[in-house]
């Protein structure tokens, strides 16, 4: 199976007292849908996973998987750093309807690599739902490699990878080792051009809650051949990529929701909201996005224009 080719890493909205508000999880949900994401993944560290309980989850995956049905991919992020309670939580996940589960290398406890393989294989063989591995190093400390992946991809419902390293050499070792069925995808918005040139197969995005039409613009380019297109959208939207991470995941992005409409709310600590600075960073941010969003919109008129033209409307414009 595919779980799609843009995946939103949705953030968790919270009210002001921040408690999870069911009710904005499934707008944005489907906003997301709306704009350029296949599925979403729901309580993965971007939704605040450490600081969001087993109760609240499983309601979360409940909520979102109800209202998208089978309009969009829902995977659950049921990764801990103990084992029991991975399993734990899968096993209750699995009963929600989702379509997939995720769970990241354990953290802290910085497990060898036999650790993690008998980890994984453990969680994955307490439900049937086809599941995602994923690594990032950066913020567990430990680091998932391309043999022990290998190793992994023989267990059947083990089909998928998020890959965030950041680097372009493990990923070339993922592809030569893995089976082409097994999808690989960037867990970095600045790395999925780079990693669909290496035949992964998407981006798991952080981004694509502001910019979800233009990262799909810019993966439907990669895929149709057009490269050169594709390679533009990467340098226009390489800033995004970047400010959104001006401050710990997923303070910026939350705030940047709240700027358009999106009650995200704040976050729970030990997260705090932004500073003054990084406010003043994120509100430029956004006038960047919005001049980025209304000179395409007038492009992609003009291409229009000069399509109906020449008598070639109902081409599709990318």
């Amino acid at each position: 199976m595919s779980f799609g080719r843009i995946l939103t890493a949705m953030v968790t909205p919270m009210n002001e007292a921040l408690e999870v508000d069911y009710q904005e999880a499934v707008r944005l949900a489907q906003y997301l849908i709306d704009h350029g994401s296949d599925g979403v993944v729901v309580c993965g560290t971007t939704g605040e996973s450490p600081t969001v309980t087993d109760k609240e989850k499983i309601e979360l995956f409940k909520a979102v998987k109800g209202a998208l049905g089978s309009k969009a991919t829902v995977i659950a992020g049921i990764g801990t750093n103990s084992t029991n309670s991975s399993i734990s939580l899968a096993r209750m996940a699995a009963t929600t309807g989702v379509d997939g589960l995720m769970a990241v290398v354990p953290y802290y406890n910085k497990p060898c690599q036999e650790g993690m393989f008998q980890h994984f294989k453990a969680i994955a063989e307490a439900t049937p739902l086809p599941f995602m591995l994923y690594n990032v190093p950066g913020r567990t400390s430990a680091n998932l490699m391309p043999e022990t992946v290998r190793r992994l991809s023989e267990i059947p419902n083990i089909v998928a990878l998020k890959e965030a390293a950041g680097s372009v050499d493990q990923v070339t070792e993922l592809k030569r080792m893995l089976p082409p069925e097994f999808e690989v995808y960037s867990g970095d918005d600045s790395m999925t051009l780079p990693m669909l040139a290496l035949g992964c197969s998407g981006i798991i995005s952080v981004a694509a809650h502001v910019i979800g039409d233009e990262m799909k613009a810019m993966v439907d380019a990669w895929f149709a051949g057009d490269t050169d297109r594709a390679t533009k959208w990467h340098l226009e939207l390489f800033p995004i990529f970047k400010g959104v991470f001006v401050a710990a995941n997923p303070v910026p992005v939350k705030a940047l929701m709240n700027m358009i409409g999106i009650k995200a709310g704040g976050v729970r600590l030990p997260l705090v909201k932004a500073t003054a600075e990084e406010m003043n960073f994120l509100k430029d941010l956004m006038n960047d996005i919005k001049k980025l969003q209304v000179n395409n919109k007038v492009q992609a008129k003009v291409i229009s224009e000069v399509k109906v033209a020449s008598g070639k409307e109902g081409l599709p414009i990318v």
